[in-house]
C-alpha cells in the first residue's frame, strides 16, 4: 500500500473508540480485539482522558497496553495498527 492510499484510509477512517474520564486501561482490550479484525482503527481521546498529558504519550501508553503500533496522531486522535 503506498503512502497516500494508507494517508487517504486513515482520513476515511471513523473513531471507532474513545478513551475518557477513565484512562486508557479499559479500552486496552476492545483496541487489541479491534486490531485483531482489522488492519487500522482510530481513537478518539476525549480532553479528559489526559488529565495533564499529551495525545501522544497516552497513544504509546494505549499502544504497549495492546499490543499495537501508533501509526499517527492528530489532535486528540490517533491511529493503531499491529
Amino acid at each position: 500500500m503506498s503512502d497516500k492510499d494508507r494517508r487517504q484510509r486513515i482520513h476515511e477512517l471513523d473513531a471507532t473508540l474513545r478513551v475518557g474520564k477513565q484512562g486508557i486501561d479499559p479500552v486496552a482490550d476492545e483496541l487489541s480485539n479491534q486490531l485483531d479484525d482489522r488492519d487500522l482503527v482510530k481513537v478518539k481521546f476525549l480532553r479528559s482522558a489526559l488529565g495533564g498529558t499529551t495525545t501522544e504519550d497516552e497513544a504509546e501508553t494505549l499502544a504497549d497496553l495492546a499490543g499495537g503500533t501508533v501509526v499517527q496522531t492528530r489532535g486528540h486522535t490517533a491511529v493503531f495498527e499491529r
